[in-house]
């Protein structure tokens, strides 16, 4: 009779383990082109005060661009229509209309990866509530999903970076399609050709002491890439110099890479007599154990055509910085 038993559990345990396995296969891959967000709304809603409301967050620009570009791109469809291939957009935000007010973040509910970001409450003004208190919240979960998303893309094909690890200590992931234009003792100058232009990273270090925290930080990291932009980044006229451009005041605040106190600088960059500019990214990484900051800046050349995706990919490779 015991025997019995144990083996009726044992196939109930394999069955449910059967239909585990088979639930987890139904979710299949997420797709989407980075920083797009489906919008699940119904049209009325889309069109009103609730779809400004959205906008006026998803939509704000980014900062350190010289033109306005969205933080996302935005497709929104009614909610009858949300079925099929639809659910397996990698970066969804659905609004419920009827329901409690709340914001709810949901991983992997129709594909992998996923997020959906489900906002609801019983009136529209409950709905915009939601979305202006949690504003925040919303962007950063689905920046974080892009992010690693960007970094997944990379590591199909990554530069072998054991030079840049032997010289300065640290790792660094980013593709096959870059290539080291410039190795100056503990000055890396890394490049992408793009149809446009190109795409560029420069890494280096500076004793802790070069930046001060406070009010002189932002002047300090200016200095520093100016000097360094003087030194090594020269264009093709007589004299021409990478500088930071002095009518576009930079963005400055406080982030974190590798697990360390970090100093995230945005701004637009120009070569000095030449006819050259774009935006930077630029990230002062704390190292306290060598007593030195690691400086990872990535800046971009594409005149007349949109930045926001180039800046994106330099900084989810700066993010993927690693000190050793």
């Amino acid at each position: 009779m015991i025997k019995k038993a144990l083996s009726l559990l044992l196939v109930v345990v394999l069955f449910s383990s059967c239909d585990d396995k088979k639930a987890q296969r139904f979710v299949g891959k997420s797709s989407g082109n980075i920083n797009s967000v489906v919008v699940v709304a119904d049209n009325q809603l889309w069109e009103g005060r609730v779809g400004d409301a959205i906008r006026d967050v998803l939509a704000a620009p980014v900062e350190g661009l010289s033109l306005e570009e969205p933080q996302f791109t935005m497709s929104q469809m009614p909610t009858q229509v949300f079925t099929g291939f639809a659910k397996k957009n990698r970066t969804i935000l659905k609004i419920e209309k009827g329901k409690e007010a709340s914001t709810k973040v949901a991983a992997d509910a129709y594909a992998t990866p996923q997020t959906m970001v489900v906002v609801s409450g019983m009136t529209n003004a409950e709905i915009i509530n939601e979305i202006e208190t949690n504003a925040a919240k919303i962007i950063n979960a689905f920046k974080k999903t892009e992010l690693t998303e960007r970094q997944r893309r990379t590591s199909k094909s990554l530069f072998n970076d054991s030079k840049i690890k032997e010289q300065l200590g640290i790792s660094l992931k980013f593709p096959s399609a870059y290539r080291i234009a410039k190795s100056d003792g503990d000055f890396f100058w890394i490049r992408r050709d793009i149809k446009t232009g190109n795409v560029d990273l420069m890494v280096y270090e500076v004793p802790l002491s070069a930046i001060r925290k406070g009010d002189s930080t932002v002047l300090d990291v200016i200095r520093l890439r100016d000097s360094v932009g003087k030194i090594h980044i020269e264009g093709s006229v007589d004299g021409s110099h990478m500088a930071t451009e002095p009518h576009f005041t930079p963005y400055i605040k406080e982030s974190i890479v590798d697990n360390k106190p970090a100093f995230e600088t945005k701004g637009l960059w120009d070569l000095k007599n030449a006819f050259m500019s774009g935006p930077f990214i630029n990230y002062a990484v704390e190292d306290k154990v060598n007593d030195r900051y690691i400086i990872v800046e990535g800046y971009v050349f594409a005149p007349s055509v949109e930045k926001r995706d180039y800046v994106f990919e330099l900084e989810s490779i700066i993010k993927s910085l690693v000190i050793q």
